[in-house]
Order: structure tokens, then sequence, then C-alpha cells
């Protein structure tokens, strides 16, 4: 008899986690809180953070998992496309669904999990908490913020859906995050003044440069090896090089210069933001200092009189149906969740985790690799990790408490790949050496060996790697060349 699984949360690390554990065998049962599949990309008030008008910004390949590509979608899809493809992921695989049960409380005995709802409790063999980290939206304390008195209110970008109704009104876009900069694009657009605050100018990227998607020339492998192998002041250097090279610097647009290290500043990407600001439709001020009425002043003193304040400055961790045993055992906050790359924890068998990470970049491809790296320890194909590696790697996790905590989809891609005994060997495939190393982690290259490969695997990663340019031909660049001379001649590769 096949074990059970429970699945909580039908958004896309949900369904990839369902799909990959049903094909090991395991009994999939997921159970959603809402009327409909897709998670954020529902656009449901209270429930996602996704407005009508939004698109990704990755794009559709890297926006994609290993068994479905896009149908006729756009280089970067409108939520409306998303929403359909995970739709038609989830027919593909039969996913079975409870919709409408939200699970109120997750604990464990001798018997297994106990999931419990409104219907009642359920018991299964194993759980995977596939939730999201992106649902409670922050907005951080401001003197005098309670007193704002504009016709439109203080909302978040989370809860942010309607750009007309702030038509010809004064605007105030405080953050530097994705969605912070391009809600106040669309605003201009929609036909806003809009002025924005945030507490340091990040580096912007556009999404896509040079007919290039973004996320193809930033989230490499050869990044990784990269990672691995250089001095973080060379990775930073490099990055920073790619970045201003595809789209300037802040202060050439008239935006506040940033740090000099990518690292210290962080990165967004955004395709009209900085023109924008260019233009002089887009006012940058310094972080705000005070609120009174409808008069907002900053740092600098200057002080303004707004409509509305929209905040895209992040979200907190919430997990409120986890019982004070595995809240503790995982020692939960806002932020922080104690587990072996985001998944396991070695005191909590028959659990894990999904999408639980903070990161730069697209989730699919690492959500896909993560859900096989579960089903494949949970069905016996890779060896299960060793409990004292995993209590060194929640050790290592904990220390690095207070620090940022953004990581780069490469990064955690490669990781879980590894782990999952997928990540393709640079030798095998020598006609794609080039397209491996500095092309798009497309979904595709890690179909290539390892558990479930798929015979035309190295056929589609070719047609992905190639679909912005010829990057599968062997010649190099002289950048490329000089970057990579760099890691194989490192001694600590």
């Amino acid at each position: 008899m096949s074990e059970s699984v429970a699945v909580i949360g039908a958004g896309p690390g949900g369904l990839v986690t369902a799909r990959w554990l049903t094909a090991q065998g395991f009994e999939v049962t997921i159970f959603e809180a809402g009327s409909d599949l897709g998670g954020q990309w529902t656009g449901a008030p209270g429930r996602s953070g996704v407005w009508p008008e939004m698109h990704t910004n990755t794009s559709r390949i890297l926006t994609a998992f290993s068994d479905l590509p896009h149908n006729g979608a756009t280089t970067f899809p409108s939520n409306r496309d998303v929403l359909a493809y995970l739709r038609r992921y989830a027919e593909t695989f039969a996913a079975r669904i409870r919709f409408g049960v939200e699970v109120t409380r997750l604990s464990r005995d001798a018997r297994g999990w106990l999931l419990e709802h409104a219907e009642g409790a359920e018991r299964f063999a194993r759980v995977v908490v596939a939730t999201g980290r992106f649902q409670v939206p922050v907005i951080p304390p401001v003197a005098g913020l309670a007193t704002f008195d504009g016709s439109e209110s203080v909302v978040s970008t989370y809860d942010f859906r309607d750009s007309a109704r702030y038509r010809g009104k004064r605007v105030l876009v405080a953050g530097c995050a994705v969605s912070a900069l391009e809600i106040a694009a669309e605003l201009v657009r929609a036909g806003a003044r809009v002025v924005v605050t945030q507490r340091r100018q990040r580096y912007v990227l556009p999404k896509f440069a040079a007919g290039v998607p973004s996320d193809h020339r930033i989230f490499t492998r050869y990044g990784v090896l990269a990672a691995e192998a250089l001095p973080a002041t060379e990775i930073d250097r490099q990055l920073r090089e790619i970045v201003v090279e595809a789209g300037g610097s802040p202060e050439q647009y008239g935006a506040p210069a940033p740090d000099p290290s990518l690292f210290a500043a962080g990165v967004t990407l955004s395709q009209d933001y900085l023109p924008l600001v260019a233009e002089g439709r887009i006012s940058v001020r310094p972080w705000i200092a005070s609120v009174a009425g409808d008069v907002v002043t900053f740092g600098d003193g200057h002080g303004e009189t707004f409509d509305g304040v929209v905040f895209g400055t992040g979200f907190r961790q919430s997990l409120p149906f986890l019982d004070e045993n595995i809240r503790a055992t995982v020692d939960l906050d806002d932020v922080h969740l104690d587990a072996e790359l985001h998944t396991f924890h070695p005191d909590l068998p028959g659990l894990a985790f999904v999408g639980m990470w903070d990161q730069s970049g697209g989730y699919f491809v690492p959500l896909e690799l993560q859900a096989r790296w579960i089903a494949y320890t949970w069905g016996g194909v890779v060896p299960p990790r060793d409990p004292d590696a995993q209590r060194r790697a929640v050790s290592a996790y904990r220390d690095r408490r207070g620090l940022p905590q953004k990581t780069r989809m490469n990064l955690i891609a490669v990781a879980f790949a590894r782990l999952a005994g997928v990540e393709p060997r640079l030798s095998r495939w020598p006609q794609l050496r080039r397209a491996l190393l500095f092309g798009p982690l497309a979904p595709s290259c890690f179909r290539l060996e390892g558990p479930d490969a798929l015979p035309d695997a190295a056929d589609r990663f070719a047609r992905d790697a190639a679909a912005f340019g010829a990057i599968t031909t062997e010649e190099f660049s002289e950048r490329e060349e000089r970057y990579w001379a760099m890691v194989v001649s490192s001694d600590r590769r």
C-alpha cells in the first residue's frame, strides 16, 4: 500500500511537489484553502499580491516546469497566462486537490502527521508545507503614518489592484523591490504623479536587454561555479559589470547613485522605471521621516502632499497552523525557518517545506528541483540525508541569522539539482558546453541525466538556450573566456 502524503497549498510549489511525489508512487492529496489553484497567481484579493496588469519579471522559459512548455506565451507571460499554465499542469498530472479546506493545525504523534481543518482531522504518513512565504506584507513603522488622510489611504503592493483610481492623483510608492518599481511605472502610465521613496538605491536591471531576457544573463551555471571558486569581491564585480552593461547605473538616469558594491546595494528587475525617472515622470526621494495628515516629510527635510501611499517593503513569514512543537523545532520567526536547505529538519522525519526561501529570480525552476529532491529522497531514489549532516546544515544556517537572507536563483537551483542527482556534467555534453555554462538555467537542462532523464532533453535545451541568441555555439566571447579562465585556474575550484 502506498504511503499517504498531504501537500498544504496548491500554488506552483504544491502542484509540482504533488506531481513528483505521485510519480514515486505516493498517494497525494493537496489541501487548498481557496477556491482555485495557483497560489499567488490566482489574483484573489487577500490571498494574492498579483494585480490585474502584472506580467512576470522572469522569461517564459524559466517560468515553467520541465514537463510542460507554455502555449505560445509572450516572452514575459501575463499573470493570466501563468494561471492558465498552472491549471493545465494540474490537469496534465491529475492533481487531486481539495478546495476550500484550510488547514488550521498541523501536529505529529506516534502514528504520523495530523491535519486539522473545519471538516475534522486526518492523518498522513508524510506532509509537505507549500503555502508560500509572500502572503503577509510588512509596512515598516513610520512616525505619524496612522494620521495619513489622503483620499486613497495607505496600502501595500500586496493589496494594490486598480491603477485607474489614481489617475490625476499624487502617489508615494515606498520601496525599491520589483513590485514597488513595476507599480510605480504602471501608475505613471495610468496618469498618476509618482514619487518613489527608498532607504537605499538598488541597481535596476531591465527585464529585456539587447534582445535577451536578463534572467538568462545573470542566473547561469557559470555563476554558481564562480561563486564556489572566486572571492566574493570578484563575483560582485562581475555581476555589477553585467548589470551596468545591460542597463546602466541609476545615477545616469537621475536616480541616486547606488553603493559601488552590487551585493550591498541589491538589484531589481524593472523595464520602465529608470527611463521614467530620466523623463522626470517619477521623482526619487530619501526614506520617509514622518507623516502628518496628507503631508509626508522625507529624510532630507523636504515635505510633499500625497493622495495615496503604496508600500512595497517586503513580507514576513507566516505559518500559523504549525503546532508549538514544530514551531519550536524549526525556531520559526518572521524571517527564518531552521531546515537543511529550507527543506528537511532531522527531528521532523516525514515533513518537508517547499518554497520557504527569499531569492532574486524566478521560482519555477528551483521549486521543481526541490520537489524532485523531496520525492527522490522519500521514494528511495537517492540516499536519505545523514542526520548529522542535516544538523550541521541547520547549525550553519542558524549562524547566518541576522545576515541578508536573499539568495540567487541559480545558486539554490543547482544546490537542489545536486541533491536530486540531476546536475548535468559538462564532460558528457561537449556540444552544449557553452549553453550549460553561460546559457539560461532552463528546466530542460535538468532532464539531461540522472533520475527521469528524457531522451529529447538535449534537443529541448539547445532550443531553449538558443531562443534569444546562438548561445549553443562553441565561440565564447572574450569576457566569457576571461571569466571561465578565472574559475578553472582557481585553486579553490
